[in-house]
């Protein structure tokens, strides 16, 4: 075995995790003062000039390129290009309704758990593509029900606005992961990040531009946040996980990488003192373990196909 492989299988998707769950601290410093299209609009720029940076070191370092046809490479301009949209569509959803949710009230650490709902939803979506769904994937989901009303729903059995559209936000990142899936076996994934980036960020500035007021003073004095979402938690840890599932178990690193939920409770609780209530810590236990079994690959029956479950 590779001996580089326990550093990038163990070390580099925890370092990737945490990035993300500290991301969640970031965004919450920013959703009171900058709104929602706004914010994603300046960090998928962001994203995108640290990818492109990212993707030309990579392929001056790639000493064994593959020589392509003009025919080939224009093919791969196309799926490139139809990925990016699809992908980029999905991802601009998601990451609005997620910055709309913490902007409404919801806290770093409730918001990385309800997120990571996501992981739970991708086999259920991959019904519709006729994937079979394993009886523990079942079995997390209504953990995953459980924990949710733990969470989210308030004495008065009311749900607040804040967590629904994070649930949302979950929901469209299940979408997105799935067309990631479909189209990761045909173009690199790196660029197709990079390309998903740039159309979440016109997405966006679209948005910002029809019903939102920049207020370019509340942008400067959230700047530090901004950039350290859009140049670590975008640029730096997908390389991050880029690298750990090269020659690693997909299934350790998988579950390293859903540690960014709980980072994300432990780094809200430090920097941003916030606190929640023994029923929503008790939910947030209950949907580590969801998300945790709906990524052990239990066999199925042969020649059905599972939907694998990938990290945003």
């Amino acid at each position: 075995m590779n001996k580089t492989n326990p550093i990038r299988q163990i070390v580099f998707p925890l370092l990737a995790a945490l990035i993300w769950g500290t991301a969640f601290v970031a965004q919450d410093m920013c959703a009171d003062v900058i709104e929602p299209m706004t914010f994603n609009a300046i960090r998928s720029y962001v994203a995108v000039v640290v990818l492109v940076i990212i993707i030309v070191i990579f392929d001056k370092l790639n000493k064994n390129k593959v020589v392509r046809t003009a025919v080939e490479k224009a093919a791969d301009r196309k799926h490139l290009l139809i990925g990016g949209i699809c992908c980029g569509t999905a991802l601009a959803v998601a990451a609005n309704f997620q910055q709309a949710g913490m902007g409404a009230g919801t806290d770093a650490g409730k918001a990385g758990f309800i997120t990571a709902l996501y992981i739970v939803l991708v086999p259920i979506g991959g019904l519709f593509l006729k994937k079979k769904v394993s009886l523990p994937v079942w079995i997390s989901v209504a953990i995953a029900v459980v924990a949710l009303y733990l969470l989210c729903i308030t004495g008065d059995l009311k749900l607040q606005l804040g967590d629904l559209l994070i649930l949302l936000c979950a929901m469209f990142f299940a979408v997105h992961i799935l067309v990631i899936d479909h189209f990761t076996a045909t173009v690199d994934g790196m660029k197709l990040s990079c390309v998903q980036f740039l159309v979440a960020a016109l997405w966006s500035t679209l948005g910002m531009a029809i019903f939102e007021h920049p207020d370019w003073s509340a942008i400067l004095s959230c700047a530090l946040p901004i950039l350290y979402v859009g140049i670590f938690s975008s640029g730096v840890a997908y390389t991050l996980q880029i690298l750990a599932q090269k020659d690693s178990n997909p299934t350790v690193v998988t579950l390293l990488l859903s540690m960014e939920s709980v980072f994300a409770v432990i780094s809200g609780a430090i920097i941003l003192h916030q606190r929640m209530t023994g029923r929503e810590y008790l939910g947030c236990v209950l949907m580590l373990i969801a998300v945790i079994l709906a990524q052990i690959p239990f066999p199925l029956k042969k020649d059905s196909g599972a939907v694998k479950t990938v990290q945003k």
